[in-house]
């Protein structure tokens, strides 16, 4: 199975989520093998499998991204990129995969990871050219947008993979999300909430389109007119939750009104989810406020993380034990759905 961690709305907190999330399923699940594959330019979710601010992993990701072949994402792009429409011979999946857990030893060890890379944001423009190329009996569109799927043929170990994708709809997400099964999609109860879940539900299925004009150009159509597959809505974790509930009843009326859409999507086109009701299909997800702030520093899953004063970056800060249970009981509820 492969899940996707995005929305095309940034600031959702989808990379804490993601690597508490991922994090929590891997202990969960010792058997399985799981691969993560980080998609996107900022590479925060790797700095945080390779230790956090406080434990150098920054310095973890440049070391990954200065090897021979470049062991991030954007090293196989790299390679990809003389040769686009069909997958060379002599790439190896292992060329792009680091074990966290070697240079973090609060990751699970049954996590391997293929690094996010700033190239992203340079190759996207040559992707993009190539993907729009006109060659005689290729579909080049669909040779590109099958690179992260072409690699993953290659993961003949892994039992779960997932996927940390940028907040955009550039061509390295497009190419994530169409190797993706699954969606998770993280929202705040802020007042554009309810306007990005439409936006994505609109950027990857063509709902809602402005013009008929788009509809040929449109990510779904391009896919389904190769016999593509789309990855289905799978949850949608309503995050920092407790930051505006309680007596901002505005809040819990943006929330409802998420809902509400999605119903009505349900009743219209429940081909496009893995779930029949919003019960079903969404998890509250709190605050993780101070517990968060240093599981972020540290690159510390909650299950990991110890309760006391901790010193981060000079301050004093403390992780109050009630308040590290309370997150990791969210994340857990996230992970039942997975």
């Amino acid at each position: 199975m492969k899940y996707a961690f995005w929305n095309n709305k940034g600031g959702t907190g989808k990379t804490s989520l993601a690597f508490q999330a991922i994090c929590e399923y891997s202990l969960e699940n010792p058997s399985k093998k799981i691969l993560v594959v980080d998609v996107c330019p900022q590479a925060n979710l790797s700095e945080l499998f390779l230790g956090g601010l406080q434990n150098g992993g920054s310095n973890k990701l440049l070391e990954r991204q200065g090897a021979m072949p470049r062991a991030s994402i954007g090293g196989y792009f790299q390679l990809r990129l003389p040769s686009p429409y069909t997958m060379p011979p002599t790439i190896q999946l292992a060329d792009f995969v680091s074990r966290p857990s070697r240079y973090n030893p609060a990751i699970p060890t049954n996590i391997e990871l293929i690094c996010g890379d700033p190239l992203l944001e340079l190759q996207a423009n040559a992707i993009n050219t190539l993907a729009n190329n006109q060659i005689p009996g290729t579909n080049t569109w669909i040779a590109v947008i099958d690179w992260i799927s072409d690699l993953l043929r290659l993961a003949v170990g892994h039992d779960v993979i997932f996927f940390d994708c940028n907040p955009s709809f550039s061509v390295y997400t497009q190419i994530a999300l169409a190797a993706s099964d699954r969606l998770i999609l993280p929202v705040m109860a802020d007042d554009s909430s309810r306007r990005a879940v439409q936006n994505a539900l609109s950027l990857l299925y063509g709902l809602k389109l402005p013009d008929p004009i788009y509809t040929t150009y449109a990510f779904s159509a391009k896919l389904e007119v190769a016999k593509r597959t789309l990855p289905k809505v799978h949850l949608i974790a309503k995050n920092r939750i407790t930051q505006y509930m309680g007596s901002a009843s505005a809040y819990a009326a943006v929330l409802n009104s998420v809902d509400d859409d999605i119903r009505a999507l349900l009743l219209t086109h429940p081909h496009l989810f893995t779930f029949n009701s919003t019960k079903d299909g969404t998890v509250e997800v709190r605050d993780f406020q101070t517990s968060g702030v240093v599981a972020f520093a540290r690159g510390v899953p909650f299950s990991q993380l110890k309760a006391g004063k901790q010193d981060i970056g000079g301050h004093r800060v403390q992780v109050k034990e009630d308040y590290r249970l309370d997150s990791l009981r969210a994340i857990r509820r996230l992970v039942a759905k997975l």
